[in-house]
């Protein structure tokens, strides 16, 4: 056994040994037996510490998956790579997030993925695969993030080509889909509240004005893509 596997056992082994012992604490807490008003209040202030260590468990989980046998994140890997980037697992981050957001990317670091907001596999392939396009953008285009119009460009292309605007998704969030022009405006809305958050916009006016102006070329821009993948 290689000392990779031995260290992945350990690491099991002490997340099992845990889970048994808040399980233990759990019993009493929810039954209301044999637990002093003390031990109720430290249970309850573990609370969100446990969530969070079980989000983290189920993102790592996602993100060993996803990586290795997802289409459309392997192919923007191997994409990403030809431009002179690199995405694997040490440059995905799991982590909580304070912000109402899925992820993020950022030039310097990589992507981060909130264990908080994405709670399933299919969400954290969306996720991911949005920002695998903000990353190929970066490293083909040269891409500069404070400047609205090429931030709003790449917001349209990953909210088009990550599947995340997708009618079942839309149908699944809104319970509705507008078939004549859905997935345009899906994007539209996506890319005008990211640019909102840009510290170089002023107003709701001027990101939604910006979206507009060069929505046509970016939205019809599919590369990497020969189409819009999903």
């Amino acid at each position: 056994m290689s000392e990779n596997e031995k260290s992945g056992n350990g690491e099991e082994a002490q997340r099992a040994l845990h889970g048994f012992k808040w399980l233990l604490r759990t019993i009493p807490y929810k039954t209301g037996i044999g637990l002093s008003e003390e031990a109720k209040k430290e249970y309850e202030a573990d609370i969100p510490k446990r969530l969070n260590e079980i989000a983290c468990k189920r993102c790592e989980e996602n993100k060993e998956w996803v990586l290795k046998y997802s289409p459309i994140v392997r192919f923007m890997s191997e994409q990403i790579h030809k431009v002179g980037g690199n995405i694997s697992e040490k440059t995905v981050i799991c982590d909580h997030c304070d912000e109402l957001k899925a992820g993020g990317f950022n030039p310097e670091l990589g992507i981060l993925i909130c264990q908080n907001r994405v709670f399933n596999r299919l969400k954290f392939e969306d996720t991911l695969a949005h920002e695998m396009v903000h990353a190929y953008d970066h490293c083909k285009f040269e891409v500069d993030w404070m400047n609205l119009r090429h931030h709003a460009c790449s917001e349209i292309r990953a909210s088009t080509l990550s599947g995340e605007c997708r009618a079942m998704n839309q149908i699944v969030r809104n319970g509705i889909w507008k078939f004549d022009r859905g997935l345009q405006n899906c994007v539209k809305r996506r890319a005008t509240l990211s640019v909102r958050g840009n510290p170089n916009c002023q107003s709701d006016e001027q990101a939604a004005k910006v979206v507009n102006e060069v929505f046509d070329s970016c939205f019809h821009d599919t590369r990497p893509f020969d189409e819009i993948y999903k």
